[in-house]
């Protein structure tokens, strides 16, 4: 399976390749402008790229929307709790913005709405073997184990322990369910000091454990430790046609901010994804 890369341009950092078949501007540096839309272009023209994904802070957004880009979703405050986060869309092939999955889409979307504010669960199940803690770097052997069993692909290369362990290492803490030891539910909080956000994604349950609020325990077991490292703000980029992580999110307390159409590639196929975000206590 090929990987999509990660490189620097400037002090601006892009992930792009084909397992996603777009360039992704995942954090952009005020003094790379206007070069490295020169450069997104040039990938584009290059390898023939259907998509550019991009997220900015809101003061970048006239420059961007001057070269074709458009807003799909909105967080406010999300750069150090004062800048608005935009994350903009392109598509040099303009086929890629109607989704198959649209009707669906709009049916989860109306369904976690409706469950925003519903309780959630307070403690773990079957507590008398089960143990929810902070993952260390013994863990990503179990860790990327799970990955495979519930992602056939992903976009980043999550059933690489040797990744997990660097991920670890960098910028990323990763909060675990054990079952009589064995690990059956995972999800990582992706920290952006610098920022003041996080977002909180990969989460993964094993099938044999799914049902039993798995996701907003993990949830809230890293919001609490945003909350003590002074993050700002929490988000997510959701699967949205996933009715569980969209529920999950909404109950949890966090707003809609829009669809990133036809954006990542999970499980072998594109697939739209929500932006829920949650200003931090």
């Amino acid at each position: 399976m090929s990987v999509d890369r990660i490189e620097n341009f400037g002090s601006s950092v892009l992930q792009h390749g084909p397992e996603n078949d777009r360039v992704y501007l995942m954090k952009l540096h005020h003094d790379d402008v206007p070069g490295v839309l020169e450069y997104i272009d040039e990938l584009v023209d290059r390898h023939d790229y259907s998509k550019i994904f991009a997220k900015i802070p809101a003061t970048s957004k006239a420059l961007f929307l001057r070269a074709g880009y458009r807003v799909e979703a909105k967080v406010p405050r999300f750069y150090q709790g004062k800048i608005d986060g935009l994350f903009l869309a392109n598509y040099p092939q303009p086929e890629r913005q109607n989704d198959p999955d649209a009707g669906v889409v709009t049916q989860v979307l109306d369904t976690a709405q409706a469950k925003a504010g519903s309780s959630v669960p307070a403690g773990l199940p079957d507590a008398g073997g089960n143990q929810c803690r902070l993952a260390q770097v013994d863990d990503c052997s179990a860790m990327a184990d799970l990955y495979q069993r519930v992602f056939s692909s992903y976009p980043f290369p999550i059933h690489d322990p040797v990744y997990l362990a660097e991920t670890m290492a960098d910028n990323v803490t990763y909060a675990g369910m054990w079952k009589e030891g064995e690990l059956i539910a995972l999800a990582s909080a992706e920290v952006d000091k610098a920022g003041s956000h996080a977002e909180m994604t990969d989460f993964a349950t094993d099938p044999a454990c799914r049902g039993k609020g798995l996701a907003h325990l993990l949830l809230a077991e890293l919001e609490t430790l945003m909350a003590r490292e002074m993050i700002q703000t929490c988000y997510t980029i959701a699967r949205a046609t996933s009715f569980g992580m969209n529920i999950t999110f909404a109950k949890s307390g966090y707003q809609y901010g829009g669809t990133l159409v036809q954006n990542t590639q999970i499980s072998g196929g594109l697939e739209s994804m929500n932006v829920w975000y949650k200003p931090v206590e």
